[in-house]
């Protein structure tokens, strides 16, 4: 299993440097079910942030861009549960997706509550502010 950087997923998926998104397509398409790559949490979260706010994708671009990684089966996604329920959150209510991941991450580690100062988090994300 080899672990890819958040870097080498943004060229695969975006194409928007030619030599590195070159080399980011040569090692992505060389993995196989057998011999994956490793995505972990820490790069979804950071890919989400990079796709949202450097190459401005709306919801559904990005709802497709998370997907297509989940679904890859050369790739192995860190928490993919929960990245996937996160998804779904995403993909119904207003929240962010970091904020839609942090609510699932925090519910699969038996949290009761989420508190944040972030008010837009409370209204869309389901976490509780802290007052």
């Amino acid at each position: 299993m080899m672990g890819l950087d958040t870097n080498v997923v943004v060229r695969y998926i975006m194409q928007d440097d030619v030599k590195q998104a070159l080399k980011a397509t040569q090692l992505i398409e060389s993995l196989s079910a057998e011999e994956p790559g490793f995505v972990p949490l820490i790069v979804i979260v950071e890919l989400g942030w990079v796709l949202s706010s450097a190459y401005a994708l709306n919801r559904d671009q990005l709802f497709e861009a998370f997907e297509g990684l989940l679904r890859t089966k050369e790739l192995i996604v860190e928490r993919a549960e929960i990245v996937w329920k996160a998804l779904r959150v995403f993909q119904t209510a207003n929240a962010d997706f970091a904020d839609s991941l942090i609510t699932c991450s925090a519910a699969a580690a038996g949290c009761a509550r989420i508190m944040t100062f972030d008010r837009v988090a409370v209204k869309s994300g389901g976490m509780s502010l802290l007052a």
